[in-house]
């Protein structure tokens, strides 16, 4: 599935758990971590809600596309990728030629509940939250579904998470 100098992307739906696991995994295998969220925001120094307010969501794509090109040059990174990622489908190309692409997975209930109290998602600054999580959920779920492993953090600590996706891109190697 991978090639050991190569990366591991972290797809999935927010509030999935790609940041707090990445980070795991990246120490748990002595390679680099990045959230390209954040990445976007060091870039265009201002926050995420604010790029969606000010300039658009087609205006984030092109950046976030930008960014992910210029990670996708160096090795042994695990990166805490956008949950929009995947609508491009040359992100997905991408991402599969460079390395590994994991999709964390969790139930829209849980999904609400780990989100549900932050402000900083700006798809979500909507009057019905679980509504908008189940309505994107069922749009993103087939480009979801291109990662080659999915995996459900529901009920499992990061570090279970963390442990599962070790396991898998050792199997495969």
């Amino acid at each position: 599935m991978v090639d050991k100098k190569m990366n591991i992307y972290l797809v999935g739906f927010m509030g999935t758990g790609k940041t707090s696991v990445g980070r795991l995994l990246a120490k748990n295998k002595g390679w680099s971590f990045v959230d390209l969220d954040e990445l976007i925001e060091l870039k265009e120094q201002r926050r995420i809600v604010d790029i969606f307010a000010k300039e658009g969501e087609p205006y984030f794509r092109k950046i976030e596309k930008k960014i992910l090109k210029d990670i996708s040059t160096q090795k042994k990174f695990v990166v805490a990728c956008g949950g929009g990622i995947v609508l491009d489908q040359d992100n997905i190309k991408l991402m599969r030629k460079t390395g590994s692409l994991i999709c964390l997975s969790a139930s829209g209930e849980e999904i609400l509940k780990r989100v549900r109290a932050d402000l900083h998602r700006p798809l979500l600054n909507v009057g019905d939250q679980r509504k908008r999580i189940e309505l994107l959920l069922k749009m993103r779920n087939p480009y979801y579904m291109k990662a080659d492993k999915v995996i459900d953090t529901s009920g499992f600590s990061i570090k279970q998470v963390a442990a599962k996706i070790s396991k898998i891109l050792k199997n495969n190697k």
